[in-house]
């Protein structure tokens, strides 16, 4: 075998890794960061193929996908300073390839460390009843500051969640009791309504009654028949005051 068919065999093979090295395929969702002898250039390849000078460059991916972190538990004492344990779910996504590798080093770890702290001091802000009531404003906070803080990054924290809030065994059932007194409160709010609307009822009734006399006559019919229905022996007739101390006048003249 001649030398120079060894020499082209070289420079072939050193070709094609050459080629290998350099040749990229950068999928829909994906951003290529390119590094030109340490330098960042400043715009990240798009999707399709694509082709760097290997050595002299080298490119590194970043999923620009939606992605989800789910925050542990966090021990946070509350505004009224009741001790809970609140976590919550984050979602984020890479708005700036270039910023996201050249201003973090690691910005899913950072972004995790930095959604943990928001939400103790967050949280903490608020009070107990607040954060069980007010989720959506507990949450547009949250989402506010993260937003703010991971800009510089890259970063896009579209909504943070609070999923779960553990309270101590003794609070949950003061909570139970609180809320027993005010279902009883309002209970005796709204039978007290109902017994001031009757009062007012009765008062309407017996004005009609005094200003028209057949209209009791028409009430006692009512009652006897009433009464007939249940097929009753007993039939009690109730008399007014009225008519019994006009008898008892008229037989004291008698007498007389």
């Amino acid at each position: 075998m001649e030398p120079s068919f060894i020499g082209l065999l070289v420079i072939i093979g050193f070709g094609l890794i050459w080629f290998w090295n350099s040749l990229y395929i950068i999928k829909e969702w994906e951003r290529g960061v390119v590094l030109r002898l340490g330098r960042l250039l400043p715009e990240a390849k798009g999707a399709g193929v694509r082709l760097v000078f290997w050595p002299i460059e080298v490119l590194y991916r970043v999923n620009l996908r939606l992605e989800t972190l789910d925050v542990p538990p966090q021990d946070i004492i509350t505004r009224d300073n009741v001790s809970v344990k609140v976590n919550a779910v984050c979602y984020f996504r890479v708005v700036d390839a270039n910023l996201a590798m050249s201003q973090v080093q690691n910005y899913q770890y950072a972004t995790s460390q930095l959604a943990q702290t928001t939400l103790r001091s967050i949280v903490g802000q608020f009070e107990l009843d607040e954060i069980l009531s007010q989720r959506e404003k507990v949450n547009a906070k949250l989402q506010i500051i993260l937003d703010q803080d991971t800009e510089p990054w890259g970063i896009k924290v579209s909504k943070v969640e609070v999923k779960q809030v553990d309270i101590p065994e003794q609070m949950q059932r003061a909570i139970a009791k609180q809320a027993e007194a005010e279902r009883e409160r309002r209970a005796k709010i709204i039978h007290a309504a109902g017994e001031f609307e009757a009062s007012q009822k009765l008062a309407d009734a017996a004005k009609v009654l005094e200003t028209q006399s057949s209209a009791i006559q028409l009430r006692y019919l009512q009652t006897l028949t009433e009464i007939g229905v249940e097929k009753n022996t007993t039939i009690v007739f109730p008399l007014p005051i009225d008519i019994i101390n006009t008898w008892v006048q008229a037989l004291g003249g008698q007498r007389k």
